[in-house]
């Protein structure tokens, strides 16, 4: 049975302000392992441990930077299926999901490696003779990342690697449904000669550990993962204090299907996009917007795919999805179930070939409703479990109008084999990450990532954009001869 442990300075401790039991969610009456809980001074500790690091690891070339980050993708290749399944055991993604998010991180790993030894900066004209101007990307010093629990490997990775290449220390607060993942990630990475004190991993609630990092530690940088609601009062604390900081928050993504979509496409992506992970992505599909031409056909092929979907053990290597990580989700998530029992009408349902579940888990049957207008709960607010609402438009115009009626915009899809509706769309379309004939989820790692409106601060993840945040831009300048 696994323990949660702290990572300081290069020492695993074992904190003592109190512990929980964690069950798999697939089967309830396994308990995985125990989380031991840090208190403020834990927080304290860690962040001057990567003060103290600061120094000697800014101080190393890109190149030698990047070798460190070699030997952790490394090592986190070797230990990828007990990994992955210590996490579908934590928090229920299914193992064959859980080995590709393992599989990302190491290629995260190795990309960042890779920026080490890019050209960063520009020389720069000056109006003066003999002068030489340029710029470089310097470090920000220690950065606080506070990941969540639905890719307990891919996000902490996405922040970590990047902070890393440029030259930061990192303190890593990751959500109390991962800690288990959490401790054995800071325990791969112990194994790599990561010179003490550049990553430190502390466990513990978001109400004492979160704040006391936010608001009490002297870090330079917050990159932030998780619910809008805590998302703004982490940018409201660092607004305060003129700390640089990076939200990612909620999603309500919709997936366009136009009246010349080819739906044997179609069909499977917004499955897909819509229910993997049981729909616990803020990438996931959960408003599929039907032009009306289209709608009978789309509804019946819906039907048929849903209905083979497979919900099994997470463990199980044939699982289409599992169930939803924990009580207190499966409890919101079948709020928005029997909502949808109550006001709409149903259109598919996972039945027929899906497995019967045989153990006792927080599992929730994929649905998917109509028959409720664009203002109701069902549509606008964030699900994050296996719930989609199919909505019917006029034409192109009316299916983009229903598409940006949300305060979020994070990522939106639409099939066509219109090459002039394809490209309006992505104009149109108010999400930071639009696509054509592909789900709303699943954007590739060397691309950035991040939303509009109410899902992101409006900086970016991943890919080069990542590097923009982890680091300050100097601008040099030397006088030289006459």
């Amino acid at each position: 049975m696994m323990h949660s442990r702290n990572w300081i300075g290069g020492e695993w401790t074992t904190p003592q302000e109190g512990e929980t039991a964690v069950s798999n969610p697939s089967d309830i009456k396994e308990q995985v392992g125990v989380i031991h809980l840090s208190g403020a001074s834990d927080v304290f500790q860690a962040e001057q441990a990567a003060r103290n690091a600061f120094p000697g690891w800014s101080r190393l070339t890109g190149a030698q930077r990047g070798e460190i980050l070699l030997r952790m993708a490394a090592a986190l290749e070797a230990e990828r299926d007990g990994l992955a399944e210590l996490a579908s055991r934590e928090m229920g993604k299914p193992i064959a999901e859980m080995k590709g998010e393992v599989t990302r991180g190491v290629n995260l790993l190795k990309y960042y490696a890779a920026e080490g030894v890019r050209a960063f900066g520009n020389v720069i004209p000056s109006n003066e003779s003999h002068v030489l101007q340029y710029t470089r990307r310097v470090p920000l010093g220690v950065v606080g990342i506070i990941t969540p629990w639905n890719f307990p490997v891919a996000i902490p990775i996405w922040k970590l690697a990047p902070a890393l290449i440029c030259g930061n220390t990192v303190v890593w607060k990751p959500a109390e449904f991962a800690c288990l993942t959490a401790t054995r990630i800071a325990e791969i990475f112990a194994k790599t000669e990561l010179p003490p004190g550049v990553v430190n991993l502390i466990i513990g609630k978001g109400s004492k550990v979160g704040q006391a990092l936010l608001s009490e530690c002297r870090i330079d940088a917050v990159s932030f993962t998780g619910s809008s609601a805590t998302g703004a009062g982490v940018a409201e604390i660092c607004a305060k204090r003129n700390i640089k900081y990076q939200t990612e928050m909620g999603g309500k993504n919709a997936a366009v299907v136009l009246g010349d979509a080819d739906l044997e496409r179609a069909v499977p992506a917004i499955v897909s996009g819509a229910f993997r992970s049981a729909g616990q992505k803020c990438t996931a599909t959960s408003r599929i917007i039907v032009e009306r031409s289209a709608a009978p056909a789309f509804r019946e092929a819906l039907r048929k795919a849903m209905s083979g979907i497979r919900i099994a053990h997470a463990l199980d290597p044939s699982a289409y999805l599992g169930p939803v990580a924990s009580a207190s989700q499966y409890e919101t998530v079948m709020s928005f179930v029997d909502l949808a029992r109550k006001d709409a009408e149903t259109v598919a349902e996972c039945g027929g070939g899906g497995a019967s579940i045989e153990h006792d888990g927080y599992y929730v049957t994929p649905l998917a409703v109509s028959g409720v207008g664009d203002g109701h709960p069902l549509v606008q607010e964030e699900i994050f479990g296996p719930v989609a609402v199919v909505l019917e438009a006029e034409d192109v115009s009316h299916a983009i109008d229903l598409c940006n009626k949300t305060v979020y915009g994070l990522s939106a899809s639409v099939f066509t084999q219109n090459l002039s509706s394809a490209l309006r769309f992505l104009d149109e379309a108010e999400a930071g990450m639009v696509r054509v004939n592909l789900e709303t989820a699943g954007v590739e790692y060397q691309a950035p990532f991040g939303g509009m409106k109410q899902s992101s601060s409006h900086t970016r993840e991943q890919g080069q954009a990542a590097l923009d945040f982890y680091s300050a831009v100097k601008t040099c300048a030397i006088k030289y001869g006459g």
